[in-house]
C-alpha cells in the first residue's frame, strides 16, 4: 500500500460518512425512489387548493346501511366511514403524486441509505383534542397496539418492522428485519397515531359508541346510533396553518346520515336532503339525475379524471371451495358472463372491460412478457399456468345479443375436462355432486347484474343462489370466508406495495379479515409479491407488476367486471370546489360553502336525541 493511498483511505470513509449523513439528513417530504418531491420545503400550500377558501357552513353526506362502532382498526363490527376526520397520521400523502409523503404530525423525517429504518421527527405544536401534546410514546403504542389488538391487515402491512424505538419525547425510530423494501419508511408515514393516556382506561378490542379522543381537524360531537352523526370543526386545531393543511377542511360541520337502501338514498339527495353523492350506477348517471334542479344549474353533474389505476373489480371465487380449485372450472364460469350484453343493456355503454389488475396505468401487462419480465417468470415457469408465457391475456368477448352459445359450448368443454358432467339437466362434480354456488351480495343494485349469468349458468345446470343480506351480515361472512362467490375490489395506487400481500400472499390467506378474499396459497405468487415489494427502481416496480399481473390473469381467480377513467360527481350548487382537481383524488376536503349560500335545515335524523354527550 502506498503512502498516497493510506492517506486517501481516511479521506474516503470520511466522505462515505457524509455521504450518509446527507441521505439520513431530516427532510420536509419523502420519496419512494428519493427523486425530488413536486413541493419544496418552503412550500405554502398545495396546488389544488384555495388556500382563501371561505370557512364556515355544513357538509352533509351520506353513509351506506349504518354504523356500529367509532373504532375502524379493529376486525369487529362496523366503523362509522368518516372517522378518520378526528385523527391525524405521522405524515399526509400527497394526491397530486404517484407516492409522496409531507410531514404532518411528523414536521421531519429520515430514513438510512439502505432502508433499514426510518426515523420520524414530531411537531411541538401538535395536540390532542384534550390538550395533551403528541409525543413519541404516543406513537410506539400506535404501532405496537394496531399491529397487536388491530385488524390483522396491520400485522401484515407492518410485518417487516423489527423495533420501535423512543429516542426523545418527539423522537421515534422504526427498525427494519431487513433492507430494500422502499416502501416501508413511507407507508409507516401513514400510522394512525392514537392518544395512550385515552386507550389506558379502555378496551382497544371493544368496539362501541364512545366517541374517541383524536387530533384531526374534527372531533364527534352528535350522533344518532347507526343513523347519523355531526362532526364539528376543533375551534383551536393545532394543525389549521400547516402546508398540507391550508385550504383544507372548510367546512365546520359535516353531518353524515345513513341510508339502508341506495335506492331511498339516491332520492333523498335528489331532495336537497345531502350536498354530495359520488354515483357508481351507470344506469343512475345516465337517467336518474334529469330533474328540474339540474336544468336549473341548482344540482350540478361532472365527471372529474380519475388517474388512478382502475384496480380490479370481479366477481371473485373463494377458492377454499373444493368446487372452484380447478382453474379450468373457474375460466369456465367466467366464460358464462356476457359483459357486452350488460354494457349495452344495464350500463348504457358507460363501462370497459377489464384486462388487468392494474388497468389504467402502465402497470398493466399487454401482449407476451418482455424480456425483463421473463428474467422474473422464468425461474417459476413449472409454477405457473403454460399461457403465461404463450398468449395475451384478453376477457372473453362476445357479440352483445344476449346469445352465447360458442362460449357455452367452451365452457362446458372445460367443465368436463374438469370431471364434472350433466345429468338431467343438473351440472354434478368431479365428486358427482349437484353443483350450486351461493352468491354473497350486500349491493341491491347488483342483482340485475348477476340475473342473466345465473341465466346463462342455469343453461348448464348450475344453480346460481344470490343471497343478499344486510351490511352487519355481509362483514361479518366476509371476515369468516363464509362465502362461496362475491363482488369484490382489489383497489390499485400508482405504487403498488405492501398491501399487495394482504391480497394475494399465502400469509394472509387464513387472515381473518383480509383482503385475500380468494384464499390464495401460491408459492409462485407469493415470490412475485416479495419481489415486487423489494423493487427498488420504477422501471423494476413496473416490469414486477407486470408480471404479477399475468400470473393473476391466468389463474383465473375472479370474473372481471369493468371499469371507468372518471369519477362521476353530483352536488348541490351552494357548494364550490377549486379550479384544479388533484391526480389521484376527488378532492372533496378541499371544497367549501359559497358565502352567499343559507345554511341547510337539519334533517329529522339529526333533530333525533343524540347518544352520547357534547364534547
Amino acid at each position: 500500500m502506498t503512502v498516497l493511498t493510506r492517506r486517501l483511505l481516511p479521506l474516503a470513509a470520511a466522505l462515505l460518512m457524509l455521504a450518509q449523513a446527507a441521505q439520513a439528513a431530516p427532510q420536509h417530504a419523502m420519496t419512494l425512489y428519493g427523486e425530488p418531491p413536486r413541493y419544496s420545503a418552503n412550500f405554502k400550500h398545495f396546488g389544488y387548493v384555495n388556500p382563501d377558501a371561505p370557512k364556515g357552513g355544513t357538509l352533509r353526506l351520506s353513509g351506506n346501511g349504518n354504523f356500529d362502532s367509532f373504532n375502524p382498526f379493529i376486525n369487529k363490527g362496523v366503523a362509522e366511514e368518516n372517522i378518520g376526520l378526528i385523527y391525524e397520521t405521522l405524515t399526509y400523502q400527497s394526491p397530486d403524486e404517484p407516492f409522496t409523503i409531507y410531514g404532518l404530525l411528523a414536521e421531519r423525517m429520515e430514513r438510512a441509505s439502505d432502508h433499514s429504518w426510518v426515523r420520524f421527527h414530531l411537531n411541538p405544536k401538535a395536540r390532542f383534542h384534550d390538550g395533551q401534546p403528541v409525543t413519541a410514546e404516543d406513537v410506539k403504542f400506535s404501532f405496537e397496539t394496531l399491529t397487536t389488538k388491530g385488524h390483522p391487515h396491520y400485522r401484515s402491512y407492518y410485518a417487516d418492522v423489527e423495533t420501535v424505538e423512543v429516542e426523545a419525547p418527539l423522537v421515534v425510530r422504526f427498525n427494519f428485519k431487513h433492507g430494500g423494501n422502499r416502501e416501508l419508511p413511507l407507508i409507516l408515514g401513514q400510522l394512525t397515531v392514537l392518544p395512550k393516556h385515552w386507550w389506558a382506561e379502555r378496551d382497544f378490542e371493544s368496539g362501541n359508541l364512545e366517541p374517541p379522543l383524536g387530533s384531526g381537524p374534527y372531533r364527534i360531537a352528535r350522533l344518532n346510533a347507526k343513523q347519523s352523526v355531526r362532526y364539528e370543526k376543533v375551534a383551536d386545531w393545532w394543525g389549521a396553518d400547516l402546508p398540507v393543511n391550508r385550504g383544507m377542511y372548510n367546512f365546520d360541520t359535516i353531518r353524515v346520515d345513513y341510508y339502508l337502501d341506495g335506492g331511498v338514498a339516491l332520492e333523498a339527495f335528489k331532495a336537497g336532503q345531502f350536498d354530495y353523492r359520488l354515483e357508481m350506477s351507470a344506469k343512475n348517471w345516465a337517467t336518474a339525475y334529469d330533474t328540474p334542479a339540474l336544468k336549473a344549474g341548482k344540482l350540478v353533474k361532472v365527471e372529474l379524471k380519475n388517474h388512478n389505476p382502475s384496480g380490479m373489480q370481479g366477481f371473485v371465487f373463494n377458492i377454499r371451495r373444493a368446487q372452484f380449485q380447478d382453474p379450468r372450472v373457474r375460466e369456465a364460469i367466467g366464460l358464462l358472463f356476457d359483459f357486452e350484453w350488460a354494457n349495452r343493456s344495464l350500463f348504457y355503454g358507460a363501462y370497459t372491460r377489464s384486462q388487468s389488475y392494474f388497468d389504467n396505468s402502465e402497470l398493466a401487462s399487454s401482449g407476451l412478457p418482455d424480456k425483463d419480465e421473463l428474467k422474473i417468470l422464468e425461474p417459476l415457469r413449472e409454477q405457473l399456468p403454460p399461457r403465461v408465457f404463450t398468449e395475451e391475456y384478453r376477457s372473453p368477448k362476445t357479440d352483445g345479443s344476449g346469445i352465447i352459445r360458442e362460449q357455452q359450448r367452451r365452457a362446458f368443454q372445460l367443465f368436463q375436462q374438469a370431471g364434472w358432467r350433466v345429468e338431467n339437466d343438473r351440472m354434478l362434480d368431479a365428486e358427482g355432486k349437484p353443483v350450486e354456488i351461493e352468491f354473497l351480495l350486500v349491493q341491491t343494485e347488483f342483482e340485475r347484474v348477476l340475473l342473466p349469468f345465473k341465466r346463462n349458468l342455469q343453461d348448464l345446470g348450475i344453480t346460481l343462489n344470490i343471497r343478499r343480506v344486510d351490511t352487519s351480515q355481509y362483514v361479518n361472512r366476509i371476515r369468516s370466508r363464509d362465502y362461496d362467490m362475491l363482488v369484490g375490489g382489489f383497489g390499485q395506487s400508482s405504487t403498488p406495495g405492501n398491501e399487495q400481500i394482504g391480497y394475494w400472499h399465502s400469509s394472509s390467506a387464513d387472515s381473518p379479515g383480509s383482503r385475500n378474499f380468494i384464499g390464495l396459497k401460491d408459492p409462485a405468487i407469493d415470490s412475485l409479491v416479495e419481489q415486487l415489494i423489494n423493487a427498488d427502481s420504477r422501471k423494476k416496480l413496473v416490469t414486477h407488476t407486470r408480471a404479477l399481473d399475468r400470473a393473476l390473469l391466468w389463474g383465473h381467480y375472479v370474473v372481471p367486471n369493468w371499469h371507468i377513467d372518471t369519477w362521476r360527481v353530483a352536488y348541490w350548487d351552494h357548494l364550490q370546489r377549486p379550479e384544479r382537481t388533484p391526480l389521484y383524488d376527488v378532492g372533496l376536503h378541499t371544497w367549501w360553502m359559497k358565502p352567499e349560500a343559507k345554511e341547510p335545515a337539519n334533517t329529522a335524523a339529526e333533530a333525533a336525541p343524540s347518544a352520547a354527550p357534547e364534547q
